[in-house]
């Protein structure tokens, strides 16, 4: 199997490039309204943005920036398949411009220009953000009641395009077998408060990055991508930054498509895809020994599970796990614009007499480990 992944550097992030219903899942984190380091970002996409700010008018700053998102949102739907899902990971604002400090509810006004196109909204996420700093607070501390609430939490809106996507064709339908994910992972990513997720460290990236990269995880992109898309699906990422929708698709078996408007990124893109063959294989291995624990403690309390993966052999606890299948790269090349992921035809993994193996090699000690 191979995937190809696209990356175009627009000026303006315009996706004429990308026709009408080809993409079956979306992907981004734009620039955040009213957090002043896309200050910059926005005024060169709209001048009055820039004044607005300087004539202390928050209120227009905020709806100006929004309209900019607007645009792209717009395309968005246009570019979904029926049935396809948008996810859209944003943050509020807090800021004092003028004399006036107040809360920008980005998330809310996002959501009603996407429910005014015509989208659907589903249950949103919420990405808990805790900080541990012992100065979290706002305002004026301890002295009522001028402090203010700290923000630690981020919105991940999820929207469709249309109804329920549906599965006829029967090589769709076994598609969608082999995109399976195991039940207790099902149990962890279905919520809808996402704690744990490490926001992605800045500080091995160039400066100029730094300023204006507002990176989610790795592990936020790769459980949206397994839990909205199947195998072989487009993924788009319209404000792809660091390349983290890319990466992630590649790990999953999809194909995707990203853009971006500066290009001070493209260099670190390609620093990135040089060890994605090993992470991504040990991503891999460690969801299936992460099951494997997760098996023995449910065997000792519950006796052996009804169901074993066709591909693997393992024990699984549903029916709709029997054929899942993980797509192993085996090498990613790239040219231009374009990067292709190849994928090994047979997996490397095997569960035989109680033990996972790899290529032979048993990954007890892995399984046996904390």
């Amino acid at each position: 199997m191979k995937t190809t992944h696209k990356i175009f550097f627009s000026n303006s992030n315009e996706m004429k490039q990308i026709k009408d219903q080809s993409i079956d899942l979306m992907i981004t984190s734009p620039p955040y309204p009213m957090i002043e380091m896309w200050d910059d970002i926005f005024s060169k996409q709209n001048p009055r943005i820039g004044e607005a700010l300087r004539n202390e008018d928050g209120n227009q700053a905020y709806e100006l920036m929004n309209q900019e998102l607007d645009k792209i949102w717009k395309e968005v739907y246009r570019v979904l398949r029926q049935g396809g899902i948008a996810c859209i990971n944003i943050g509020d604002a807090t800021r004092k411009i003028g004399k006036e400090f107040k809360l920008y509810s980005n998330h809310s006004r996002i959501l009603q220009s996407c429910l005014n196109l015509g989208f659907s909204s589903l249950p949103e996420i919420l990405w808990r953000k805790q900080t541990n700093a012992p100065n979290k607070f706002m305002g004026s501390g301890m002295l009522p009641a001028g402090a203010y609430i700290t923000l630690e939490h981020e919105y991940i809106l999820v929207l469709r395009k249309g109804t329920k996507r549906e599965f006829v064709k029967i090589e769709d339908k076994l598609r969608r077998q082999k995109s399976s994910f195991f039940w207790e992972e099902r149990n962890v990513w279905f919520s809808d408060v996402w704690e744990g997720l490490k926001g992605t460290r800045q500080t091995d990236l160039d400066k100029k990055i730094r300023e204006r990269s507002g990176a989610y995880p790795f592990e936020l992109a790769y459980r949206l991508i397994n839990m909205f898309s199947l195998r072989e699906d487009t993924v788009l990422d319209p404000f792809l930054g660091t390349g983290t929708t890319t990466l992630a698709s590649i790990a999953t078996g999809r194909n995707s498509v990203g853009i971006e408007i500066d290009p001070n990124f493209s260099e670190h893109l390609s620093e990135r895809f040089k060890d994605i063959v090993s992470f991504s294989n040990n991503l891999l291995r460690n969801r299936m020994i992460n099951h494997l624990k997760f098996v023995q403690e449910r065997t000792k309390v519950k006796g052996e599970l009804k169901y074993a993966s066709k591909v693997y052999g393992f024990p699984v606890m549903t029916s709709q796990e029997v054929e899942i299948t993980f797509d192993e790269l085996r090498r990613v090349l790239s040219k231009d614009d374009t990067i292709e992921a190849e994928y090994e035809e047979k997996p490397s993994f095997k569960f035989d007499g109680g033990s996972l193996t790899q290529k032979g090699k048993s990954l007890k000690d892995w399984l046996d480990s904390d």
